[in-house]
């Protein structure tokens, strides 16, 4: 009978570095830690795998669309209601 074993993913590369965090992973945490729902857990997670000009690059375009969306449906409401 073979002796089988799940080998788990660490969070740490060979050479002992914490993997870098995804696009998709930077893009949620900025959006919980937007609307202030980030758990500690996840905080301390980005600071030891994150990039900070990551964050910050995706934290000015997330801002950015939202602003832009905002300013779409204000202007749609009033085209809407004839002003």
């Amino acid at each position: 009978m073979q002796n089988r074993t799940l080998k788990v993913p660490s969070a740490a590369n060979d050479d002992g570095k914490p993997h870098k965090l995804g696009l998709f992973a930077t893009i949620s945490s900025v959006l919980m830690a937007m609307l202030g729902v980030q758990s500690s857990k996840a905080r301390e997670r980005d600071f030891a795998r994150g990039s900070p000009a990551a964050f910050i690059a995706i934290g000015v375009l997330l801002t950015i669309a939202f602003i832009v969306t905002l300013v779409l449906i204000v202007r749609l409401l009033l085209r809407n209601a004839g002003l």
